[in-house]
């Protein structure tokens, strides 16, 4: 098979991998896809097995590019800084090292403190489009708003936080998205933009901390005080810049595609509007519904057995959280979406076990009150039947719509 075909291939799987869930599911054993060149894991318990039992199924490749990086843009990079591990892709007490200061920089306390500047920030991006009668929602709002609260609690300039986005989103097209070798090397370009971006912060927090995430990095991987070395910058910037790109890049997938969802069915559209009192439990179906991590590789580091399937050392396995959430044996009636279900956080939306999502009540309260201030601001809001149906994005990452036109 040419590789173009493979991308084909994988393209499609990505834009609607439910069908092969479904079959994954009710097989016997584990499912082997071609498509990923890995086992799938799609039934609630096995997920959950395997983010338990983190010392067998390693994270080292959680983040294996879809796509080799040219010549061209390799050169590019060399002039940044070097892949490192981080929190998504180590396991153990290097994970619990790179974890520990998420942890404290979003504990419900920092959180909290930061959710009047979200709500401010949404109210302006609303506030910029509402009176135009027809928006296209992943520019206008679901793209800039999780940009602008990562931002926030990082520490960076605001007007620092477009260029940190645009080049946040560039390194996933340069890792997952098929470029000529030319297109390659301009998104190279943005990515080490963005890298010589977050040293200066890097180098400014050192000497001179200050309350914010990017300070907290830097006291934790580098302690001491002295000139930070070149390869703790090198560590730096990359768990830095693998902060900012999670913390914006699933948390806008989640809103946009919520907001599909929610406005492709008037009856619920219509409760929201009418029933704030609903607005939690409509952001639990929203993230179980339609996983914006859909699924992420880990890797056997033994022969091990999971679902009756031998597996030897070194085997890829596609962990699917989003398959375990449409798990019957879980969730009733799950390929139902349901805002009227009670409030249910058992889904695997955030992960489970040392992998968990530290962001995950960061993620929610921008959900929720954005589901607060559309729902009360524009409840005529309804899709734009004058623009073609919205198309998810070819990405296991960060499933979304790629626009979401409305009128209202």
């Amino acid at each position: 098979m040419s590789a173009g075909d493979q991308r084909t291939l994988r393209d499609a799987f990505y834009r609607d991998p439910y069908p092969h869930y479904a079959r994954a599911r009710r097989a016997d054993g584990l499912t082997w896809i071609p498509e990923a060149e890995a086992w799938l894991v799609a039934r609630d318990d096995d997920v959950r097995e395997v983010l338990r039992r983190a010392e067998d199924f390693s994270s080292a490749n959680a983040l294996l590019p879809d796509v080799p990086v040219s010549e061209a843009a390799l050169g590019v990079l060399a002039r940044g800084f070097g892949p490192r591990p981080t929190v998504v892709s180590s396991d153990g007490a290097a994970h619990r090292h790179y974890r520990t200061p998420l942890n404290q920089g979003l504990a419900p306390g920092r959180v909290d403190a930061v959710l009047p500047y979200a709500r401010e920030q949404a109210c302006e991006l609303l506030d910029a489009f509402a009176s135009d009668g027809s928006a296209e929602l992943v520019g206008a709002y679901a793209r800039r708003l999780p940009g602008l609260v990562i931002g926030r609690l990082i520490g960076l300039d605001p007007a620092d936080v477009p260029a940190a986005v645009h080049g946040g989103y560039r390194a996933e097209e340069l890792l997952f998205r098929p470029l000529t070798p030319s297109g390659q090397a301009a998104a190279a370009e943005d990515v080490v933009a963005l890298q010589v971006l977050l040293d200066g912060y890097v180098r400014d927090r050192r000497a001179h901390p200050r309350e914010d995430l990017c300070s907290d990095l830097v006291a934790a991987l580098a302690p001491g005080d002295g000139e930070l070395t070149l390869e703790q910058r090198h560590e730096l910037v990359a768990n830095l810049q693998n902060l900012l790109i999670a913390g914006f890049l699933t948390t806008s997938a989640l809103i946009s595609t919520a907001l599909l969802h929610l406005l492709g069915d008037r009856e619920q559209w219509s409760l929201l509007c009418s029933d704030p009192l609903v607005t939690e439990a409509a952001v639990e179906e929203c993230a179980r519904f339609d996983t914006a991590i859909q699924a992420f590789r880990r890797v056997t580091t033994r022969p091990v057995t999971l679902a009756g399937t031998r597996l030897p050392a070194g085997a890829a396995v596609l962990v699917a959280y989003a398959s375990a959430n449409r798990d019957e044996q879980r969730h009733a009636g799950a390929d139902r979406f349901d805002i009227r279900r009670p409030v249910d956080r058992r889904h695997l939306a955030f992960g489970h076990g040392p992998h968990t999502c530290p962001g995950a009540r960061l993620a929610r309260a921008q959900l929720r009150l954005t589901l607060e201030l559309f729902s009360r601001v524009l409840p005529g809001l309804r899709l734009d039947e004058r623009c073609p149906p919205p198309s998810m994005r070819p990405t296991l990452i960060h499933r979304s719509p790629q626009t979401l036109h409305v009128t209202w």
